[in-house]
């Protein structure tokens, strides 16, 4: 399907109104009939697909059976906890913040990642700030990480992270979700509510999430919803004006950081396209003409879709078993 000519093309319109309705009563009815739970809780960021999230959760079962949790830890945006308290109190949903930094501290999140950077940058200390970066794949090169360092005095370093560097830092940040999950999960089992994950196609499909952290859910709800969707979506709920105008962040590193900085490559209206397109099967020039790269360049951004999918694969499996374990009861509903 052509896209278009033009920086300005875009996907093709989403029908907002019945894709709401589509994915409400889709809710209802794995609720009841899959996962027999009461109602839905759901980890609010501030950022738009959470807040979309929540917003369907709300049509599909009303907002007294969905649990909202503000989880702020102290590297996060104070604007995002703000936006995220305004949205539960706009939804009308019994919410909680509970700050799990403490819990990241005792687990030795902060501390293990600031060894691992040391060691990179021995100057690094109390007071500095920090975020990985992505290079690489759009020069049709193999993507490689840098670390960006921030000294106090606003002074910024960098340089090409060795593997074993990266591996602990994002290892470490990746408590961070599993924190978060351990306690959607205590408040699901507390309440009899299944969880709800928050990620968009663009993080679905290509592996950004964290296994057993926000990759963790009972339902996804816009899982296959690209990221310019998701902003439609949050215009045609009512959203508040600075959900739906939000840059997708980490909000896990301390220097603000963009998810195409750290892993996409591109911003997410460009990226929707190249992954459409891919999906599709749009050849790479008529994608390139809609998004201002050469034909080249989408080249590249398909063959790294293609990585990204073949090394994040295991991410989607279920555990592994020596033989297969018939379950006849859960078969009869799939």
């Amino acid at each position: 399907m052509p896209l278009g000519a033009t920086r300005t093309a875009s996907l093709p319109p989403l029908d907002c109104a019945a894709e709401a309705q589509r994915i409400a009563r889709w809710m209802v009815e794995a609720l009841a009939s899959r996962l027999q739970r009461r109602g839905l809780v759901v980890a609010l960021s501030g950022g738009v697909d959470s807040s979309v999230c929540a917003a369907l959760a709300v049509r599909a079962v009303g907002a007294g059976k969905v649990y909202g949790l503000l989880l702020p830890e102290r590297d996060s945006s104070p604007s995002g906890t703000e936006r995220a308290r305004r949205l539960a109190r706009q939804l009308g949903i019994a919410h909680e913040v509970f700050d799990i930094g403490p819990a990241l501290e005792a687990l030795g999140c902060y501390e293990r990642r600031d060894a691992a950077i040391h060691r990179v940058f021995p100057s690094y200390g109390p007071g500095w700030r920090n975020k990985i970066v992505i290079a690489g794949g759009l020069d049709g090169g193999i993507n490689f990480f840098k670390l960006i360092v921030e000294s106090p005095d606003r002074n910024r370093h960098e340089a090409r992270l060795p593997a074993g560097e990266y591996l602990e830092i994002v290892a470490a940040t990746n408590f961070k979700q599993r924190v978060r999950k351990t306690m959607d999960y205590f408040h699901a089992d507390r309440l009899h509510r299944a969880v709800i994950g928050t990620p968009n196609r663009l993080e679905f499909e290509l592996g950004f999430f964290v296994k057993l952290g926000d990759g963790a859910a009972d339902l996804k709800p816009i899982a296959h919803l690209y990221k310019t969707e998701v902003y439609a979506m949050a215009r045609w709920l009512g959203l508040p004006e600075d959900i739906c105008t939000a840059e997708p962040t980490t909000d896990t590193y301390t220097l603000p950081q963009g998810q195409d900085e750290f892993y996409f490559a591109l911003p997410y209206a460009q990226m929707d396209l190249c992954l459409y397109g891919k999906n599709h099967g749009v050849p790479p020039d008529e994608v390139a003409a809609a998004v201002g790269l050469s034909a080249e360049q989408v080249a590249w951004v398909y063959a790294d879709i293609d990585r990204k999918r073949a090394t994040t694969s295991y991410l989607h499996e279920r555990p592994l078993l020596v033989d297969r374990v018939e379950l006849t009861a859960w078969r009869a509903r799939t």
